[in-house]
């Protein structure tokens, strides 16, 4: 790599958006912590039994660890909420159940959290009955789930504001330098403008559709604990249309064109961010000089693609965890049955191999997995520079996305069409033929399609890391035909995992039958030791 350094280095001219991003992030100031009187605090004995629970929860619904703590709210809030309609009390509720499940360290929230959450709630319970009453069950439903979204996102960055104002520092940075890569046919500057957040929400914050939602409504409108009753009033009539406005810019093709394009810009950012976040003390000298700038690339990206072999090891981990608990059980639980009724016989071979053979394919799949190496790190160098410096060249050199696609001749649609459909064909008569002559019935062969498809699925979920810090990806010679054999397997395990995750029995009985017993007997223990706390001290 030495070769690879710049030679006869050059000072770098900052551009203004880096200047912006260096100062904006100097003013952000670290979350004050409660003092000792104000703290809250929880028993350690409850908070083990209820972080246990929260890990064996979060098993059963797979999503990104950065969603999880989110979530984890939704629940809660929609738990507390159903309990209790109006939610007085509910802040310090919330705030105890996040120090239970260890999502906040124990004592680093207080009094002055409980109450400003409590006036949140407060906000969005008057909203609620504005804007709830009277509609018809599905206008309830969706109104209602959006609310929640809202409310809960609001609280999460309410809770971390040092990280939520670090985000949307960084957030900024990029739409800024990338905003005038693009242009949209028949688009106005604002519109774009709001899809290019709408993308940045999909690609470079990893959002889910909450906060997606919420960002976007915070583009026009306050966050709904700044308003006053009057002013929600007046808003409230609206919010429907402006609720559906939103989901359909999140629907609207142009933002998928531009997280297609966002997301193969991003890695240099992603790697300028963590030099950022590791040597901000530092952060002026080292973007402003060549040599050291190429020494914090290089030590950064080797950190990060030792850090993706844990990472891909990790999330195999908990995908098979997650496909065994809300799928693997309940196909198997039927091939047994259904062979033994419709066939009269079972065949044990079939269902040891649709046990064992997911696993094992899914580590075959990443064990075809490369980390990126030396060159992929020189092109993020360059292109850190590119971004960082003050010459503009970079970020106006345009792409035009077009309104409408380039029409292409009706006789190649069709061929493309009936060839694609070909490929479903082929695939799946291979499959079919290799396990007639093992013997596997018309049950164990669905199952067994079930489950390669949905591990073929996540295993394409599970590549997108490495993708994270890869410039630029190389496709190797046999890529057209593991596409050929592939592509069908993997949208069939998109539609089982996209729809068929509705089938999720495992959720429905930790939310509605496990889960508020379980808190409720927590909420008890915790009192009866603050209890037994308070007349030791009484004692002494």
């Amino acid at each position: 790599m030495e070769d690879q350094k710049p030679k006869n280095p050059q000072p770098i001219k900052l551009s203004k958006y880096t200047t912006a991003l260096i100062e904006s992030l100097r003013s952000v100031k670290a979350r004050t912590t409660p003092d000792d009187l104000s703290k809250i605090t929880v028993s350690q004995t409850v908070s083990f039994f209820a972080l246990v629970y929260e890990k064996v929860r979060n098993a059963v619904e797979y999503r990104e660890e950065h969603q999880i703590p989110r979530a984890a709210m939704e629940r809660i809030i929609k738990r507390r909420l159903a309990l209790n309609p109006e939610g007085r009390g509910e802040g310090e509720n919330l705030v105890r159940e996040l120090l239970w499940a260890r999502y906040f360290d124990n004592g680093s929230l207080g009094n002055k959290d409980a109450e400003t959450i409590q006036l949140i709630f407060d906000k969005y319970v008057f909203l609620r009955k504005l804007i709830l009453v009277g509609r018809d069950v599905n206008s309830r439903d969706y109104l209602n789930q959006f609310i929640i979204e809202l409310l809960t996102a609001e609280v999460e960055e309410t809770l971390n504001p040092t990280g939520t104002q670090k985000n949307a520092n960084y957030t900024y940075f990029i739409y800024q330098v990338l905003r005038n890569k693009v242009k949209l046919e028949g688009i106005t500057d604002q519109q774009k403008d709001a899809f290019f957040l709408a993308a940045l929400e999909k690609t470079y914050r990893r959002s889910d559709k909450a906060y997606q939602r919420y960002h976007l409504f915070n583009i026009f409108y306050k966050n709904i604990s700044q308003l006053t009753n009057d002013e929600i009033h007046t808003l409230a009539p609206k919010l429907p249309s402006i609720f559906e406005k939103i989901d359909q810019m999140i629907k609207n093709p142009f933002v998928d064109h531009l997280s297609r394009f966002i997301k193969k810009q991003l890695p240099p950012f992603l790697i300028l961010f963590s030099i950022f976040q590791e040597k901000f003390d530092q952060i002026q000298a080292i973007v402003s000089d060549k040599n050291r700038l190429w020494e914090e690339v290089e030590i950064t990206c080797r950190n990060k693609y030792q850090g993706l072999r844990s990472r891909l090891v990790s999330l195999a981990v908990r995908s098979f965890i997650y496909i065994f608990l809300t799928k693997m059980v309940f196909a198997l639980i039927l091939e047994y049955p259904l062979s033994n009724y419709i066939y009269g016989e079972i065949n044990y071979e079939s269902i040891i191999i649709n046990t064992l053979f997911p696993p094992f394919f899914m580590l075959l799949i990443i064990s075809f997995f490369r980390i990126p190496g030396d060159d992929n790190t020189q092109k993020i160098y360059n292109r850190i520079i590119d971004i960082t410096d003050a010459d503009k060249s970079f970020e106006t050199s345009v792409a035009m996305v077009k309104k409408k696609p380039k029409e292409k001749k009706p006789f190649l649609i069709f061929g493309f069409t009936i060839f694609y459909t070909f490929t479903f064909f082929v695939t799946f008569s291979l499959i079919y033929r290799i396990l007639t002559v093992i013997n596997f019935n018309l049950i164990s062969q669905i199952i067994f399609v079930f489950f390669v498809s949905v591990v073929t699925f996540f295993s394409y979920r599970i590549k997108q890391v490495l993708v994270e810090y890869t410039l630029s990806e190389k496709e190797g010679i046999l890529t057209p035909i593991s596409d050929f054999f592939f592509m069908p397997i993997l949208s069939l395990g998109k539609f089982f995992s996209q729809e068929i995750a509705r089938l999720n029995f495992f959720i429905f009985i930790f939310d509605f039958l496990i889960e508020a017993p379980f808190k409720f007997i927590f909420e008890i223990i915790e009192e009866w030791i603050s209890f037994v706390r308070k007349r030791k001290e009484e004692i002494f």
